[in-house]
């Protein structure tokens, strides 16, 4: 049974997809960690992976969104974001880490776009 005291509050939709993350450092350099989202929305992400990161460190990620995100073609988008959470309950050498999209860009197969900001665009992505 739903505890009803527990109450969502975000305010952009989220969606529990299970997709591939690359995820770097702001070096550029790439995090030795396998990641696989958990749920992504305009403003956020999360996702498992191997290796533990730092609370408040800037990561660079790039996922492809399938068609039932996107109802449309697959769109590969690169973020830059903030981590805000990172936990390891299961203790299983998996953490779950939450980052705030600060900005993102559509990567196109021959062009790259600027990055923008989540709050320039509707929240329907």
């Amino acid at each position: 049974m739903e505890d009803a005291s527990v109450q969502e509050k975000r305010a952009i939709q989220r969606f529990a997809v299970q997709l591939p993350v690359t995820v770097t450092g702001t070096s550029g350099a790439p995090i030795q960690a396998k990641a696989t989202t958990r749920d992504v929305s305009s403003h956020g992400i999360c996702f498992y992976c191997d290796a533990s990161m730092e609370r408040e460190s800037v990561i660079e990620f790039t996922v492809t969104l399938p068609p039932e995100v996107t109802m449309s073609e697959p769109i590969s988008v690169r973020c830059l974001g903030k981590v805000v959470r990172v936990e390891n309950k299961e203790g299983d050498g998996k953490f779950a880490v939450a980052a705030a999209i600060e900005s993102y860009e559509f990567v196109a197969s021959d062009e790259k776009q600027k990055f923008i900001s989540p709050t320039d665009v509707p929240p329907s992505l």
